[in-house]
């Protein structure tokens, strides 16, 4: 299962969205993010099943790619079905011993599964069109009016790149750390979901360890080569947009004012 978390892989294809500008990547990241918890309707999550439908296919990444990513989070998808199911007040529809289900419970637990799932794929898509380099310079740009403030945008934007990349990194070594124990007959399988919680413990200990001494080499690879910050940085491959970054934006654009108009249109005919 570890294996299986995408996000923060980088999947090297020639697409249309490999080629895209990363700062529109990134811009539609978020705005799609955010229509997420804006639509609030059957229509809006259509929609932007539609558009991300659409954005997989021209990245020609393969779905069952991107799927498997969803088996990290089925836990936690569980949890938050269950939750929203049995805790929201409101209509009741079937109880079972001393909990309930309610209509509004039922409507909030089928959004909020809709919303993780879209949240994961979409997030994937833009980690796995987009390289490292290309988020680190991408985000930089696009924070860049903060330096206003004294914000320090470009060493913000490499920390928040380098955790990304980190994602795969101690995902590959926590798998290699339990085939290890495995075969020292460790037992990560068998027992209750309590007892599996418990097996994991003697996972943490070599996985920070090698957590810090590769954040020590890194850091060691980055004094060795003179890295001092952003000042004065140049870049080898400069962002500049070309005609399809414009198109790009205005297709994100399209998509959410058609995600508004559709959630607006099926209101006034129910």
């Amino acid at each position: 299962m570890l294996r299986d978390i995408t996000l923060g892989q980088y999947y090297q294809t020639d697409s249309v969205i490999h080629r895209l500008d990363p700062r529109v990547k990134l811009a539609a990241t978020v705005l799609f993010i955010i229509s997420l918890f804006v639509f609030d309707g059957i229509a809006g999550y259509v929609v932007a099943a539609v558009f991300l439908a659409i954005v997989i296919r021209l990245s020609r990444v393969p779905f069952r790619f991107m799927v498997k990513g969803m088996k990290a989070i089925i836990f936690l998808l569980l949890i938050t079905v269950l939750f929203n199911l049995f805790l929201t007040p409101g209509e009741p529809l079937v109880s079972l011993w001393r909990l309930t289900i309610t209509r509004e419970g039922v409507r909030l637990a089928v959004f909020l599964a809709i919303r993780l799932c879209f949240l994961i794929i979409g997030s994937s898509v833009m980690t796995l069109t987009t390289t490292p380099n290309q988020l680190t310079d991408g985000m930089e740009r696009l924070l860049r009016p903060l330096r206003r403030i004294r914000v320090p945008v470009h060493e913000v934007a490499m920390m928040m790149s380098i955790a990304l990349r980190f994602i795969p990194i101690l995902m590959e070594e926590t798998d290699k750390i339990m085939k290890a124990q495995m075969a020292r007959c460790a037992d990560f399988e068998s027992g209750n979901v309590i007892k599996k919680a418990k097996s994991l413990v003697p996972l943490l200990v070599p996985l920070f360890i090698s957590a810090f001494r590769r954040a020590n080499d890194l850091a060691m690879a980055m004094e060795a080569r003179c890295y001092r910050g952003g000042d004065n940085r140049t870049k080898m491959k400069p962002l500049h947009y070309a005609r399809r970054d414009y198109i790009a934006y205005a297709f994100v654009i399209g998509y959410l004012a058609a995600g508004i108009a559709a959630g607006r249109l099926l209101a006034v005919f129910l």
